[in-house]
């Protein structure tokens, strides 16, 4: 990825932003409403037949790393490798057990259920631009829809109001911690002569599915931290 490249992924995700910031409260509250979702204890989210990772902002990261830095990985869906085979990505994510359930999901119960992470309190709850199975970019507010859970609960005024401006909160970090990434990158590549090479990246993706272990920078803190993983573990 050239750095006029990354300059456009910026300038994108600063418009998508602020599309989101200018969502409609009111639209969103009313949608919480009529949803009406209530958990039911299904456990189902917490596992890969629902959510492929739980994305951690660095305030999430910060909290896992304080009770066990073993617990979490380099997000999937690297964004970037240069020509030397190195991926970068925009945060960390909770590790998963063989089965594809959350690391701290036990007997269908959370184990950090008081102290869990941001996204977890907000899930089904989102705000972001999707696009859909017919390839029609509009908004999403809410995950498996009559998937999961029950519906038509009655939430008040007051806990929809809420459930909305943590959620836009939430999207507001993810998508700053999105720019101050990409900024980082560009930093990186410039300061040491690197560039985003798709050749490399799929070879690399090819070698990384046999069970090699691959490098993976993860933003974190303004920073990116080496990481070295491998398919099988």
């Amino acid at each position: 990825m050239e750095v006029n490249s990354i300059d456009e992924q910026i300038k994108d995700t600063k418009k998508e932003l602020e599309a989101m910031l200018a969502y409609p409260d009111e639209k969103l509250i009313d949608i919480i409403k009529e949803v009406g979702f209530e958990c039911d204890l299904c456990a189902r989210c917490c596992t890969k037949e629902f959510n492929d990772h739980v994305f951690l902002l660095d305030k999430d990261t910060e909290f896992i790393k304080s009770i066990d830095p073993g617990l979490i990985k380099p997000a999937p869906y690297y964004e970037f490798c240069d020509q030397n085979g190195r991926f970068y990505v925009s945060g960390y994510a909770l590790r998963t057990k063989e089965d594809g359930s959350c690391v701290m999901l036990e007997g269908k119960r959370c184990t950090m259920y008081d102290r869990r992470l941001t996204i977890c309190r907000l899930y089904p709850y989102m705000l972001h631009r999707e696009t859909d199975e017919e390839g029609n970019l509009d908004w999403r507010q809410i995950s498996g829809l009559n998937e999961h859970g029950c519906y038509h609960s009655e939430i008040s005024e007051d806990e929809a109001e809420k459930i909305a401006a943590d959620t836009k909160a939430y999207e507001e970090a993810y998508l700053r911690q999105q720019i101050r990434f990409f900024r980082k990158v560009r930093e990186h590549f410039k300061k040491n002569g690197l560039r985003h090479v798709k050749s490399v990246y799929d070879r690399k993706m090819r070698a990384f599915a046999r069970g090699e272990e691959i490098e993976v920078y993860v933003y974190y803190k303004d920073e990116i931290e080496l990481s070295r993983i491998s398919a099988n573990g």
